[in-house]
């Protein structure tokens, strides 16, 4: 097999496994699935209001940085579920930073559309 079609087939897996990781955070999560719901309505909105290139991408981009922490922070949240469901100190540190990191990503997007939209 060639580096061509190992490389291809690569790209296709990871693909699978982040499709995988998508549809299963969709499922048992119901932060993300209102986040993704609420992307589905600014991205748009974005769109429309952005007057350039710049302004849409901040608009857009802060919006994709809410959901990839959200990804992260329910990732962290399995790995600390696995490991056992006894109260531990560090168990809930770790899920309480998890859920301040999503905290900090939407304020950053209300920082971010409030300065780009601010007349």
């Amino acid at each position: 097999m060639n580096m061509v079609n190992l490389f291809q087939r690569r790209i296709v897996q990871s693909a699978r496994y982040s499709l995988q990781g998508l549809l299963l955070t969709w499922k048992e999560e119901e932060a993300f699935r209102v986040e993704v719901l609420l992307a589905l309505f600014l991205v748009p909105l974005g769109l429309y209001l952005g007057e350039d290139r710049v302004e849409k991408v901040l608009l857009l981009g802060s919006i994709v940085v809410v959901l990839i922490v959200e990804l992260l922070n329910s990732a962290v949240e399995s790995v600390v579920n696995r490991v056992g469901s006894e109260q531990h100190e560090l168990s809930g540190r770790a899920k309480d930073q998890g859920s301040a990191a999503v905290l900090l990503a939407l304020l950053l997007v209300l920082v971010v559309w409030g300065l780009v939209l601010w007349p």
